[in-house]
């Protein structure tokens, strides 16, 4: 657990710093990523996977992981769907209005459970 947990925090450490430089953290990633691939398809060559079987193998672990669907698709496309919504690029102007409308009053009905709130607290304390 220690080395999971120095690795954990020593990643923590380099995001928070590269997070602030963008196009360094981009092309670091892309290395990383492009390495990776080099390495996987390096070892396929060693065991002599044919396409097919590499397509078959590499689809096995992503529907196993639960990668296969959220990284081609990604969640929030299917979440729209579920639900019937419209793409942004489908919807009016007057449903646009209508949602931001919407979110106005959600935002301003929490506002007010957060007053409510401290007042509960504040007569707690007391």
């Amino acid at each position: 657990m220690g080395i999971i947990k120095f690795f954990d925090k020593l990643e923590d450490k380099v995001r928070g710093k590269l997070s602030r430089r963008p196009i360094v953290y981009a092309f670091i990633g892309s290395v990383g990523i492009i390495l990776l691939w080099r390495g996987v398809w390096l070892v396929a060559d060693l065991f002599s996977l044919s396409g097919l079987m590499s397509i078959v193998i590499g689809s096995a672990i992503l529907l196993l992981t639960g990668l296969f669907v959220s990284f081609f698709i990604g969640g929030e496309i299917i979440i729209s769907g579920i639900k019937e919504e419209k793409r942004v690029d489908e919807k009016t102007e007057e449903e646009i209005q209508k949602e931001e409308f919407s979110l106005r009053q959600i935002k301003g009905d929490l506002e007010e459970i957060k007053k409510e709130i401290k007042e509960v607290d504040k007569k707690i304390e007391k």
